[in-house]
């Protein structure tokens, strides 16, 4: 059977991950919430821990605007690409890693840790609370860690109202309904309360969660849809005013679970 990482260097190796945030409206969307978030917490100077960088497009962002960032990943296409991204940036240091084992860094070492990627690639439960753990681990006490995951119900709505419902939801729920994970999913998505839980009896504040790209991506792919450019700028700004409101949150796709170390 293969492993997370071969399946994963399968998928990226054949995905355009560089362009994703950028491509799209619901991608447009989901970095300019994500970026509110993070400009709430982090400012020039902090020293910033982002895992599952991808290709940096947070990592090389933060790094131009004087924090000092660590970006770790650990698909080896996108690797690639994070290392050229960041080539002439001396604030901004690349490193192939996995999130389950941070040992080259020290207890208590980053303001802010932002784990963006790796909870939609983790299946195991033991390597959840490590991924969790570690994270926390290398955080200061009163710094901020931002956890990105995925919605299972929006994983529904936008990959199986077009068709193979039937499929999406035996791989996605047991018979009594209960939320699946496992690595040949891919993309593994939780309930929001379900998410939530996995902080219970940690050294964490909860501070939030939020949505961050809502209904778009479904919505996005009918052949009506249109949002000019001057109405986009006043749809993020909407989006924002509503993106903790608990009654949305299981509609968007991307979430941000954001806490404090105590």
């Amino acid at each position: 059977m293969s492993t997370r990482t071969e399946i994963l260097n399968g998928f990226y190796g054949q995905y355009n991950e560089d362009g994703r945030l950028q491509r799209t409206r619901h991608g447009q969307l989901e970095y300019a919430i994500t970026m509110n978030y993070i400009h709430r917490f982090a400012g020039k100077g902090a020293r910033v821990l982002e895992l599952g960088a991808g290709t940096g497009r947070y990592s090389t962002a933060l790094a131009k605007e004087g924090m000092d960032v660590t970006a770790v990943e650990l698909v080896e296409s996108n690797f690639a690409i994070l290392q050229e991204n960041s080539r002439g940036i001396d604030n901004l240091s690349a490193v192939r890693g996995d999130a389950t084992d941070l040992s080259r860094f020290a207890d208590d070492s980053f303001d802010v840790t932002m784990v963006f990627g790796p909870m939609y690639h983790l299946y195991d439960a033991d390597e959840v609370d490590r991924a969790i753990d570690e994270a926390i681990r290398v955080t200061k006490p009163g710094g901020v860690l931002l956890f990105a995951f995925i919605s299972v119900f929006a994983i529904m709505y936008a990959n199986y109202l077009s068709g193979n419902w039937r499929l999406g939801q035996e791989e996605n729920f047991t018979a009594d309904y209960r939320v699946r994970h496992f690595k040949e999913q891919l993309f593994t998505g939780y309930d929001v309360t379900e998410f939530e839980k996995l902080f219970e009896d940690r050294r964490v504040k909860w501070i939030t969660t939020a949505g961050v790209d809502g209904l778009l991506e479904p919505i996005e792919k009918r052949p009506d849809f249109d949002i000019l450019e001057e109405d986009f700028e006043a749809f993020v700004n909407w989006y924002m005013a509503f993106a903790e409101k608990r009654e949305l949150l299981g509609n968007t796709n991307h979430l941000l679970y954001i806490c404090r170390k105590t």
